[in-house]
C-alpha cells in the first residue's frame, strides 16, 4: 500500500484538490480515501483500465517565497490525490462506474469542492548523483 512508485514517460497525470467542509479534519476522511484508492488500483490498475499509480498529500502551508509570484502568497488547507493513468479516457471512464461513484461519494459528502485537472507529461528526470 506505501511504498515508492515508478512513472512511465507519456503518462497522464490528474491532480485533484481537495477542500473538506468545516469541522471535518483528515482523520475522518482517511478511510473513505483509502477506501477509493483501493478500489482503483484493483478495479483499474493496468490492463483493467489504465491505472498506473497515485499519491496522496497534505497541504503543509509552506508557499515558496522564491517559486511564487501571486501577491498573496497565501493557500488554503486543502489536500491533492494525484493519480497517473495511460489515458484521460481511461480515467473518465473510471468515473463513469458505479463501483468508483459508491467510494467518490463517501468521500465527497466530507468535501466543500473538488477540482480533477489532467496534465500531459512534458519532461521527467531524476537527479544526477556525482
Amino acid at each position: 500500500m506505501f511504498g515508492p512508485i515508478t512513472v512511465p514517460f507519456g503518462a497522464k497525470m490528474l491532480f485533484n484538490t481537495v477542500k473538506l467542509k468545516p469541522g471535518i479534519n483528515f482523520d475522518q476522511l482517511e478511510m473513505a480515501v483509502g477506501e477509493m484508492c483501493m478500489v482503483v488500483k484493483q478495479t483499474y490498475g493496468g490492463d483493467k483500465g489504465g491505472f498506473i499509480a497515485g499519491q496522496v498529500f497534505k497541504f503543509s502551508g509552506f508557499v515558496s517565497e522564491k517559486g511564487s509570484m501571486n501577491h498573496t502568497k497565501t493557500a488554503d488547507q486543502h489536500y491533492a490525490i494525484v493519480t497517473y493513468w495511460k489515458s484521460f479516457e481511461e480515467h473518465e471512464k473510471s468515473h463513469t462506474d458505479e463501483t468508483f461513484n459508491k467510494t467518490f461519494a463517501a468521500v465527497a459528502t466530507m468535501c466543500s469542492e473538488t477540482m480533477e485537472l489532467g496534465y500531459e507529461m512534458l519532461w521527467q528526470g531524476e537527479a544526477t548523483t556525482s
